[in-house]
């Protein structure tokens, strides 16, 4: 069993985020990265299946030298090889994105074999697009289901299990080899041990340059794959006040007087 796990280096959630002055590029002097939680069930779901099946497991992303960290990171959980596709550090549009994806796992399998499975998140926690797993899946002509929020590898295939609009369970039945996106609540992570980051430390990490977005052979006429960035802006912050109604026991009756106004007790 061969499982490919692709990860994305994300600004960690919770921090301010801030533009560079031309607004073209998130400023990450004061971000710390990590990736999705839906990314972080899908590295744990792929060790799951090579620990329960054997075999080997490999992580690959798209990104500058730094995205190391994140890739060391799912090695330091139990992923056995890492790959990355070394970037300038611009942002890269799904098209993109899944364009040299799909290349690097033409170049992966023919020189290692096939991969059984290739597990995706089911969206980034930035940009949200939804896209890059089911863009790959059609450039290598595999069935693919994203959404899941279950996953049992057989001999061959694979059973995926989503929730279902209105409530219960969508189940497929997946013939390997297939791509598929992960939820967050698949599973529950595991943290990584001290053991298990120093051997992390010590294993060679694959690199291989691919430029620019839409450079490469994937590129038409030397134009991107995609639609070209314009700017990027932040959403209006709103604004919150806070209004004192009492302290202490003197409160009582005007908290009762509030709660009659919403609707909560009656006058």
């Amino acid at each position: 069993m061969r499982v490919l796990v692709c990860v994305k280096r994300v600004p960690q959630t919770g921090g301010r985020i801030v533009l560079t002055g031309d607004g073209q590029e998130i400023d990450t002097k004061f971000l710390g990265f990590t990736i999705s939680p839906h990314e972080e069930c899908g590295v744990e779901e792929a060790v799951r299946i090579i620990e329960a099946k054997g075999g080997e497991s490999t992580v690959l992303t798209l990104g500058p030298a730094a995205a190391e960290d994140q890739l060391r990171d799912a090695m330091a959980l139990g992923v056995d090889r890492a790959v990355l596709l070394e970037t300038d550090g611009s942002e890269w549009d799904p098209v993109s994105t899944a364009a040299a994806i799909a290349n690097a796992v033409r170049a992966q399998e023919a020189a290692n074999g096939p991969f059984d499975l290739i597990v995706f998140g089911n969206e980034s926690a930035d940009s949200g697009g939804f896209q890059v797993g089911i863009r790959v899946a059609v450039a290598l002509g595999r069935p693919v289901v994203s959404g899941l929020k279950g996953l049992t590898v057989g001999e061959g295939s694979a059973v995926a299990r989503r929730e279902a609009t209105g409530g219960g369970w969508e189940t497929y039945d997946l013939p390997l080899p297939a791509v598929v996106g992960v939820k967050e609540g698949i599973n529950l992570p595991r943290y990584p041990s001290v053991p298990g980051r120093l051997r992390a430390r010590k294993k060679e990490v694959e690199r291989i340059a691919v430029g620019a977005a839409g450079s490469g052979p994937a590129a038409v006429a030397g134009a991107t794959l995609g639609p070209s960035k314009v700017v990027l802006r932040l959403p209006e912050a709103v604004e919150s006040e806070a209004e004192v109604i009492g302290r202490g026991a003197d409160a009582a009756p005007a908290v009762v007087d509030l709660l009659v106004k919403l609707g909560v007790l009656a006058p």
